[in-house]
C-alpha cells in the first residue's frame, strides 16, 4: 500500500498533475462563478461567506479549508501534500481568474462558462485525485466521519454535510440555481470518466504491468 504523500514513486509526475488539478479545480470554480447560474454546495457556502464578510472567495476557501483541516485532528485523518496544497492553490487560482474575468454577459455565454465549469472541475477532480497524494480537507472529512461511525455511508454523510453547507450559504447568499442541480447530477460521473486518464498506478500495480507475459 502506498503511504499518502509518499513521492520515491513517479514524482515528477504526480507533483505536476498534483498542482496543474488544483489549479484547473479553482479556474473552473470562477467559471462557475462568473456564470451566475449556481455552485456546487460547498461554492454556495463560500459565496455566502464571501459576501458577508468582504472577504475574497479565495481567502474564504482558504479559511473554511484549513477549520476543516483542523477537524481532521480528533477524527485522525492523515492529511497528505495534496491536502495541504488543495487549501492554499485552489484559493490562490479561483482569486486570479475572477480578477481577469469580468462579470456579467448574456445568458448564452454564461450558460457556456458554467458547461466549461462543471466539465473543468470533473477533470480537475479526476487529476488532483489521480495523483495519490492526498485527499482535499473537505473530502478527507467526510471519510473520517464515516471511519467513526461505520455504520452509516459516506453517501448518507456526504448528503448531510453538503446539504446543511448549501442551506447555510443560500441563507447568506450564496448563488444557488440551475448550475448547483447540473453540478450534482453530473461531477461524479465526470470524475470517473476522466480518472483513468490520469490515476497514477501505484507500484506493485505498475510491477506486475511490467513484468506480466506478452499474449
Amino acid at each position: 500500500m502506498t503511504v499518502i504523500g509518499n513521492l520515491r514513486h513517479r514524482p515528477v509526475r504526480r507533483l505536476t498533475q498534483l498542482f496543474v488539478g488544483l489549479f484547473l479545480y479553482g479556474f473552473s470554480m470562477a467559471l462557475m462563478i462568473r456564470s451566475g447560474l449556481g455552485l456546487n454546495p460547498w461554492d454556495v457556502f463560500h459565496q455566502g461567506v464571501s459576501r458577508l464578510t468582504g472577504l475574497t472567495m479565495g481567502t474564504v476557501v482558504i479559511g473554511v479549508g484549513a477549520l476543516v483541516l483542523l477537524a481532521w485532528i480528533p477524527l485522525r485523518q492523515r492529511p497528505g501534500i495534496g491536502t495541504v496544497a488543495n487549501v492554499v492553490v485552489i484559493g490562490v487560482a479561483v482569486d486570479a481568474t475572477l480578477a481577469l474575468l469580468p462579470p456579467g454577459g448574456p445568458l448564452a455565454l454564461r450558460s457556456a462558462l458554467l458547461v466549461a465549469g462543471i466539465v473543468g472541475n470533473g477533470a480537475a477532480t479526476a487529476l488532483y485525485l489521480g495523483a495519490r497524494l492526498g485527499p482535499g480537507p473537505r473530502d478527507g472529512l467526510m471519510t473520517g466521519l464515516v471511519a467513526r461511525r461505520p455504520g452509516r455511508s459516506l453517501r448518507l454523510i456526504r448528503t448531510v454535510i453538503e446539504v446543511g453547507v448549501l442551506l447555510v450559504g443560500a441563507l447568506l447568499g450564496g448563488t444557488v440555481g440551475l448550475g448547483t442541480v447540473a453540478y450534482a447530477l453530473t461531477i461524479g460521473p465526470l470524475a470517473q470518466l476522466f480518472l483513468p486518464f490520469f490515476e497514477v498506478a501505484e507500484p506493485a500495480a505498475a510491477e506486475t504491468t511490467a513484468t506480466a507475459p506478452a499474449t
